[in-house]
């Protein structure tokens, strides 16, 4: 019983010096810059919200097809998903502009490389390419967002934040006319996320986990010409662009 005492005894003392140990504080100015700049590099992920037409009959722009062996008429139900998330890249710049102690308005430009992969309940039969068992679309955005940060009170070298506002993108990917489906090049969505700043002994690196979620319709009309089924496209009302983007910003 007396061996606990001690270690207890000893592990107290050990525990309050350092407890009172000063950490030094790094990049101590830091933050009274009204105006300073970095970059990016992150992870992303994209997403689809995808809104179908209960039968196929209730799109007014469906007619009749015959994929492979099956018959598509309007009593059809044509069902697509994104099964798996397909990792991709962003790569950007910092503008951060400080409006108070505890906010900040930043303004993060870049481009964003990233793949869906719909996965239909039909196999998916392109004339050019063949029957797959998916649909991939490959997309290059340049990304405008302008986001409003919430700072917590600074603690030593550590710092978490709050972060939300718009992001204005643009599919700068090459589309063909024939494609099974066709998005349009404009979006706009909502950005919130969380993040943790941590001031080193050079610079800042805020570590930051964001959603973006699509405001505006992105699906565009169905493959142009005869040689491409158009089921594919015809089964979505709408399209909305989602992301998932973890980020790490050198500043």
């Amino acid at each position: 019983m007396k061996r606990y005492f001690y270690i207890l005894f000893f592990l107290t003392i050990g525990f309050n010096a350092l407890a009172q140990r000063q950490m030094v504080r790094n990049l101590t100015t830091f933050d009274d810059k009204r105006l300073h700049f970095g970059f990016t590099l992150a992870l992303n992920a994209l997403d689809f919200n995808i809104d179908h037409y209960p039968t196929m009959g209730e799109n007014p722009n469906f007619v009749d097809e015959t994929i492979g062996v099956e018959v598509i008429n309007g009593d059809r139900q044509i069902r697509a998903d994104i099964s798996t998330l397909t990792p991709g890249f962003t790569v950007g710049i910092v503008t951060n502009f400080r409006m108070t102690e505890y906010l900040d308005l930043r303004f993060l430009p870049g481009m964003s490389f990233g793949e869906r992969k719909l996965v239909y309940n039909i196999p998916v039969e392109d004339n050019n390419s063949g029957v797959t068992d998916f649909y991939s679309i490959k997309s290059t955005f340049l990304d405008f967002p302008l986001l409003v940060k919430y700072k917590s009170k600074r603690m030593n070298n550590q710092r978490p934040y709050l972060i939300g506002g718009v992001a204005y993108r643009i599919d700068i990917s090459k589309s063909g006319q024939e494609d099974l489906v066709r998005l349009k090049p404009f979006s706009s969505s909502v950005e919130v996320g969380v993040g943790w700043d941590s001031y080193l002994q050079f610079f800042r690196l805020s570590t930051e986990l964001k959603f973006s979620f699509g405001l505006s319709n992105v699906l565009d009309e169905g493959p142009k010409g005869t040689t491409q089924f158009q089921a594919y496209t015809n089964a979505f009302s709408k399209l909305t662009s989602n992301m998932f983007i973890f980020s790490f910003h050198f500043e």
